[in-house]
């Protein structure tokens, strides 16, 4: 039988790319994309079939940010599918991004700024907003609607005779600093994507220790550093024509200057042909390019205290069950 895949924020950049580079793989697979709206979904469709006509390629339609959204999208998944063999959880959001210049020419001074420019490390900032949920827009976008969405599936990833596999697109931006327990929806700062995946890397860990045994298998990849249209919102366009030269010349030093979607897909399409049960659950795989334009994948340990990340998945649930009661419609 065919594989199952799904990937969420499929119509553009890395969740394109990746896309593509499955069916590259393995064209036998049934390809199930999620996009925000039936246009992009469509559009993507049209897309995908236009170089692979022969391919099995199905759409749905969900807002990660929306719950209902995403509780419709999970019972029309239910309904679809008897299974699910591979889910990539790739959308994300990353509203009114600014660059703290002053901060870039701090680290030029004290000899930090490559460290700086390849994990972005006091270098972003974004303005978050609560959206129609009562939650963090960036929380609810980029972590915990796809934890509602895994939550729901749960009975298509669990108990089949072939493991099932979750791969999140976290980010080397993911960092300790930018992530309190007591604020995990940071409601309080200005490092909300940071922040967020950050509580992606906890979460993909605690599900391993709670899963595994039932065959569902959690990874998390750093696509890296990305022309898309999330970058092109951080700096006018005019500024990135200048600056690519310099990012060119960068990627001889800095690996992770992937600037391809189809680079940044690399550790996703190598995870798709590796055995889960081989892979660390405490590793981030990183997908990197040398100077020359050579894609290969790098698995890094991820700083994370399992400890904190049993607290958070706890939080998880508890606020799972808060909101579900307003959809309780919604459920089966």
């Amino acid at each position: 039988m065919e594989r199952v895949v799904l990937v969420t924020g499929a119509s553009g950049g890395v969740g394109l790319a990746l896309c593509q580079r499955l069916l590259n793989e393995d064209g036998r697979i049934h390809l199930c994309i999620a996009c925000r709206n039936t246009q992009k979904s469509e559009a993507t469709r049209d897309l995908l079939l236009a170089t692979h006509p022969a391919a099995q390629v199905s759409t749905v339609e969900v807002d990660l940010g929306n719950l209902a959204s995403v509780l419709r999208v999970a019972r029309e998944l239910r309904c679809r599918f008897q299974r699910l063999d591979f889910v990539y959880l790739n959308a994300g959001i990353m509203p009114n991004p600014h660059v703290n210049f002053k901060a870039l020419w701090h680290g030029l001074l004290t000899g930090r700024l490559l460290h700086m420019l390849t994990t972005a490390e006091g270098v972003m900032t974004q303005t978050d907003r609560l959206n129609g949920d009562g939650l963090q827009e960036v929380f609810a976008t980029n972590l915990f609607g796809h934890f509602i969405l895994v939550r729901q599936l749960e009975c298509l990833l669990c108990g089949n005779e072939n493991p099932s596999r979750l791969i999140w697109t976290s980010s080397s931006n993911a960092r300790e600093s930018a992530f309190s327990l007591s604020d995990y929806q940071h409601a309080k700062g200005q490092e909300s994507y940071s922040s967020s995946k950050y509580a992606t890397d906890l979460t993909s860990v605690v599900l391993n220790r709670k899963f595994n045994n039932q065959g569902l298998y959690s990874s998390v990849v750093c696509p890296g550093l990305v022309m898309s249209n999330m970058t092109y919102r951080i700096l006018p366009v005019f500024l990135w024509m200048l600056l690519m030269p310099i990012m060119w010349v960068i990627r001889f030093f800095a690996k992770t200057y992937t600037l391809t979607p189809y680079n940044g897909a690399e550790a996703h399409v190598w995870l798709f042909k590796q055995k889960p049960e081989s892979l660390d659950a405490l590793v981030k795989y990183h997908s990197c390019t040398s100077g020359l334009g050579k894609c290969y994948v790098e698995p890094r340990k991820m700083d994370v205290d399992e400890e904190t990340a049993e607290k958070l998945y706890q939080k998880l649930l508890e606020l799972e069950k808060e909101t579900l009661e307003k959809y309780s419609d919604l459920l089966d």
